[in-house]
């Protein structure tokens, strides 16, 4: 440390311990090595797709920014007919609106793009609803931020410490169906192959950013793509509580889900599962 200088926490940390302060200023230097040891979330940035959420969205961005105070936000709004937009951005979040609803892949897509040409190196994505717990952020973020991992995507699962989340008996039916086919084809454990609640580094969005990504339902389908494509995927336990409003796999649209994701994974595995990237 040069003369002159600001110390720095290790050195503060040195100083303290040198003048035998260890014992009687313990809580100092625990809170020093926190704060010399705590991830830097400058580069990251939390994607929120939305459509007619008004009720819930005030609250998920409040609660992002209790968790993770200096990590920005993106809100992109798929038309809405309410105020979700108006509120995500009196709330400070990036806003942007589709001109028309586009769906809730293509909302996603539109984030991943944004988040690529602003030079962010990792993301979350959460819904708007308020059914994924925000005070899991961090631990999503620090899996993908965490260089001795060397994971490309890590999915939020409701059911690696919570094995009675409760859902209807259709939709725990299509859960577990996905779960396995989409566990056998990777070679690894996948239960909550339907999770939205995620996060991905830069190589990632520069994948999904292309012409690849499904504009209807990102599930099973895309987590065994991006297997047979090279990444590194794993799950990671959160919280995620019952959903308030209909599911978009919910009711009739339950049998086109199955249709078009046991279509999209047949295709995914005779077009891409020989070749990498």
């Amino acid at each position: 440390m040069s003369v002159g200088a600001k110390p720095r926490f290790a050195d503060k940390i040195k100083i303290l311990r040198l003048h035998g302060a260890r014992d009687k200023y313990h809580h100092i230097i625990e809170t020093l090595d926190m704060s010399e040891n705590k991830t830097d979330y400058s580069n990251s940035v939390v994607l929120i797709p939305a459509y007619n959420e008004e009720k819930d969205i005030s609250q998920v961005i409040n609660g992002i920014r209790q968790n993770v105070k200096d990590v920005d936000i993106i809100v992109v709004d798929d038309a809405s007919d309410d105020r979700t937009a108006q509120l995500g951005d009196e709330l400070g979040a990036t806003v942007i609106r589709h001109p028309f609803n586009m769906g809730y892949g293509a909302a996603l897509q539109t984030g991943f793009k944004y988040a690529l040409e602003n030079g962010y190196k990792y993301l979350v994505q959460i819904d708007a609803d308020g059914q994924h717990d925000p005070s899991c952020i961090k631990r999503l973020f620090d899996e993908v931020i965490d260089n001795k991992n060397r994971t490309d995507l890590v999915i939020g699962s409701r059911f690696l410490e919570n094995a009675n989340y409760k859902t209807s008996i259709l939709r725990r039916t299509g859960m577990l169906l996905f779960g396995a086919i989409a566990s056998r084809l990777i070679g690894q454990r996948v239960t909550d192959s339907t999770s939205g609640f995620q996060a991905m580094n830069s190589r990632v969005l520069r994948f999904l950013s292309g012409e690849v990504y499904p504009a209807d339902y990102p599930d099973a389908d895309l987590i065994i793509l991006l297997h047979y494509k090279g990444f590194k995927i794993k799950e990671a336990p959160i919280r995620m509580f019952p959903s308030k409003k209909k599911s978009m796999h919910s009711g009739w649209c339950v049998f086109y889900y199955v249709y078009k994701m046991l279509l999209s994974i047949f295709v995914t595995f005779l077009r891409d599962s020989k070749r990498r990237i």
